[in-house]
């Protein structure tokens, strides 16, 4: 089945894309806004997250957390939200019949909450209890470290969450100034998917946005690309495993290699045929589990490699997982692999796509963040066409001496052992 999609937009700049599935028994609406903790001054770190958890607590015409929920979960929906560095989502899923619903709740959240005063300070200690919880978990922890150490003291380096200290100091002004500057129509993107009519979608938006004023969408300072000076971040806990993360700079949203990135990072780490896992944990036995993940932004990216370790296996599995960038690096993959990888590649790409919530996710982010929705059979034959000189070409592009930084949290460690792992 050919999936299409349909776009308008509003006289404000305020875009609108739908999905139509015709078979499903749902719609599933998501308001995308292009600001994330990178939108942060400093001081502020932790205001984007702040903001999504209040938009939840009370609206002109739902006026408590409850009143809000009960809206959506009483007509047999799901309702939330979420943060990144980049974007803000916030999203429902119902029965397709209550379209109308959908987009009545998410507009009042959005364009009138209350961000009462005695529910902010409420909300506040639970985001507070939140990066708690973060900091507690090693595996989260690890990946705040690993981020730190690879673009530093910048908004792409903060914390998404923010500080306890930095979410101490915001408040109702911080909000409000913030959506005045980055909630504007040209940064928003409304996907909806599903058992659902482009008309009648576009109507309702009218409805509800087309009120707001136009003024130029916001854009983010650009990105700092020189390493910090500390490219090891360690952090000692008595636990019995040591949760290992290693980054390399990698390749903004934009870029014509995207294609072959996918490739070289599904090769590497991604399943249990990739490279690494094959090594580290089969061969080797050095970790339970091992992987790797691309995160693109506006202007840089990332290369993130995660494993769990028993402590003694640390700088072993280390070397290891070093090894198998060079060898990227320096040899070409064979045809069958290449072959292997690619399907694997192209199929777990279809697989993703399979429901309303996954159509419409894609659709409102790819036109937010790229300006258009490329077709799926389009990205299928791209993925198709990559070859071995493709992967040696973003090898060479990605893996690059000095580049690498590395986190641990774990028993024992020490930055000392680890920094000639990353030595130029």
């Amino acid at each position: 089945m050919t999936i299409s999609w349909e776009i308008s937009e509003l006289p404000n700049g305020l875009r609108v894309v739908t999905t139509p599935i015709a078979t499903a028994q749902s719609v599933s609406v998501n308001l995308f806004v292009g600001a994330g903790s990178r939108a942060e001054e400093r001081g502020s770190q932790g205001l984007a997250h702040f903001l999504e958890h209040m938009v939840f607590k009370g609206s002109e015409r739902r006026p408590t957390a409850m009143a809000i929920a009960e809206a959506v979960e009483g007509a047999g929906g799901v309702l939330n939200a979420y943060t990144s560095k980049e974007i803000t989502c916030f999203w429902n899923h119902l029965p397709f019949e209550k379209l109308e619903l959908a987009l009545d709740v998410l507009a009042d959240m959005i364009l009138h909450p209350l961000l009462d005063s005695h529910e902010l300070e409420r909300e506040r200690l639970v985001v507070q209890q939140e990066i708690r919880r973060n900091h507690d978990q090693p595996g989260a922890w690890v990946s705040e470290l690993l981020i730190q150490a690879l673009f530093g003291d910048q908004p792409l380096g903060w914390s998404t969450a923010g500080k306890e200290e930095t979410v101490a100091t915001i408040q109702r002004q911080d909000f409000l100034d913030y959506m005045d500057a980055w909630y504007v129509p040209a940064n928003v993107v409304l996907s909806v998917a599903g058992n659902v009519g482009h008309a009648e979608v576009v109507a309702l938006t009218r409805r509800y946005f087309e009120g707001r004023p136009s003024r130029p969408s916001p854009s983010f300072l650009p990105v700092d690309s020189d390493l910090p000076a500390q490219r090891v971040a360690v952090e000692s806990r008595p636990i019995s495993q040591a949760n290992l993360a290693m980054a390399l700079p990698a390749l903004a949203r934009k870029d014509p290699d995207r294609y072959a990135l996918m490739i070289f990072n599904s090769l590497l780490g991604r399943g249990m045929s990739s490279r690494l896992f094959k090594e580290v944990r089969e061969r080797r036995g050095l970790a339970y589990s091992v992987g790797s993940a691309v995160s693109r932004y506006y202007d840089t990216g990332a290369l993130v490699i995660n494993a769990g370790v028993a402590p003694q296996n640390l700088k072993e599995a280390a070397q290891v997982i070093l090894g198998e960038l060079r060898k990227l690096l320096e040899e070409p993959v064979g045809d069958d692999e290449m072959a292997r990888v690619r399907d694997y590649t192209v199929g777990n790409f279809r697989l993703s796509l399979e429901a309303p919530m996954a159509l419409g996710q894609r659709a409102g982010d790819l036109l937010l963040t790229m300006g258009e929705i490329e077709p799926i059979e389009s990205v299928v034959e791209k993925l198709q066409a990559i070859t071995a000189d493709d992967v040696l070409r973003v090898a060479q592009r990605i893996v690059q001496a000095g580049k690498v930084v590395l986190a641990v949290v774990g028993p024992d460690v020490e930055s000392e052992d680890l920094g000639e792992l990353v030595s130029d």
